[in-house]
């Protein structure tokens, strides 16, 4: 089990409407650099990741950019122009596309393109919990505000308890063939490990970074400069 390998795969075929910019989100400039470009950074480094894999709509006109301005990523990047209507979909037409090259007990790190503060750090922290587990799991964080469910009217309709809730982030890590099989039988799921979970499994949760946030609001580009920019 242990000779098994360590893939990333990052869906990266929305457009990030809600925050609202002239371009695919995952194209902005942060930092001095488009989004993903952050993302394919630190997988390229992540001394345990095999090859990293980018999937992206058939139409995607800026990624041939991004990638010839990235010469050191050559060999360590290969494009999907696979990307779907929904995550689940990009993710599963991605794993279809890589079914040669990887193998059912390797491991697929799937990474939202949306998370710029990802390090190699937690990735290593990541695998190395992980890498014996018989299920997989994902980086989370413990909630730590009161949560409140609303009504109609935008009124609190209840006081949620907060004890054992997550939030969950990116990587999140499974087997190929156990990914593959979750996500082709899955409904309405947001994420891989619902779908994990829909075959009534549980996968572990990892405790992950408030720096690996998810870029989904205007205001949020701001704070992801602010990590981007920390020594680490």
């Amino acid at each position: 089990m242990n000779s098994s390998r360590y893939f990333a795969l990052i869906p990266a075929a929305g457009i990030g409407a809600r925050i609202g910019a002239d371009i695919p989100k995952q194209y902005m400039p942060l930092a001095g650099q488009p989004m993903l470009m952050h993302v394919l950074d630190t997988f390229a480094a992540a001394g345990a990741i095999s090859h990293v894999f980018v999937v992206v709509s058939a139409d995607d006109g800026y990624i041939a950019d991004l990638m010839a301005a990235a010469p050191h990523l050559q060999g360590r990047v290969t494009l999907l122009f696979h990307g779907g209507a929904t995550r689940r979909d990009s993710v599963l037409n991605g794993l279809q596309a890589i079914r040669e090259e990887v193998g059912d007990d390797d491991w697929v790190l799937v990474h939202d393109a949306a998370r710029p503060g990802l390090t190699c750090a937690l990735i290593e922290r990541l695998v190395e919990t992980l890498r014996d587990d018989l299920v997989g799991g994902l980086l989370a964080l413990p909630v730590v505000d009161t949560l409140k469910r609303g009504d109609q009217n935008a009124r609190v309709a209840q006081t949620v308890e907060r004890a054992e809730l997550w939030a969950a982030q990116t990587p999140q890590m499974f087997r190929y063939g156990l990914l593959l099989r979750a996500l082709t039988l899955a409904e309405a799921v947001t994420d891989e490990a619902s779908a994990v979970e829909q075959l009534g499994l549980q996968p572990r949760l990892v405790e992950g970074s408030p720096r690996n946030f998810k870029v989904t609001l205007p205001h949020d580009v701001a704070l992801a400069e602010m990590f981007l920019k920390e020594k680490f």
